[in-house]
């Protein structure tokens, strides 16, 4: 079933898809971006990956298929028994192959990491063409972009090829230009507290 945003023109309501050009009564009215939200987890504080995997089981308890790709996370999630039995409304995928975390290997470790991290990046690209879920997870994919990895443009073209793959980005550093894509931003931070 194909999934409508509905808008109102004019007072009239109107049914629209993801950037369909909207013409009523002779008027132009622009791109309307209809499902396929962007929200973003970001913060320096713990627990942004574990924000987007608590969306990612609530959203595959109301049978909507899920698909984490994790960047920069060393080990992540690692194959195991637990991982499976998520299948198949939860699949995760990591596309590095070392453990050692990226700023500690040789310029051609990063290197190879870069090209692995960017065929991450492909398969994202594949997975919405496809329609294999309802919501995409692009675990640590801000620091991808903070490293230059990839750029914001890549990142953008990525988030516009949804059609209505609703799109969850994390990382640490805000970067205002990925920010100006994203419909939901929450950010994780520390904070200090004393007990008197």
């Amino acid at each position: 079933m194909k999934k409508y945003s509905s808008i109102y023109i004019d007072g009239k309501k109107c049914y629209v898809e993801r950037d369909i050009f909207v013409i009523v009564n002779g008027n132009e009215w622009g791109f309307v971006m209809a499902s396929g939200k962007v929200m973003i987890f970001m913060g320096d504080g713990y627990g942004k990956s574990a924000a987007a995997l608590g969306v990612a089981m609530k959203r595959a308890s109301e049978d909507d298929r899920v698909v984490i790709i994790q960047f920069l996370k060393g080990k992540g999630i690692t194959d195991s028994q637990f991982t499976k039995r998520l299948e198949p409304e939860i699949k995760i995928f990591r596309f590095e192959k070392s453990e050692v975390d990226y700023n500690e290997r040789t310029p051609e470790e990063q290197e190879e990491a870069a090209v692995n991290i960017r065929n991450g990046l492909n398969f994202a690209r594949k997975v919405l063409a496809t329609g294999e879920c309802n919501l995409l997870i692009l675990d640590e994919v801000l620091e991808v972009v903070n490293k230059d990895i990839i750029s914001v443009e890549d990142l953008k073209e990525l988030v516009e090829s949804s059609i209505d793959t609703d799109i969850i980005i994390t990382g640490s550093e805000m970067n205002v230009e990925v920010c100006k894509f994203a419909d939901k931003i929450s950010e994780i931070g520390n904070m200090q507290f004393k007990n008197f």
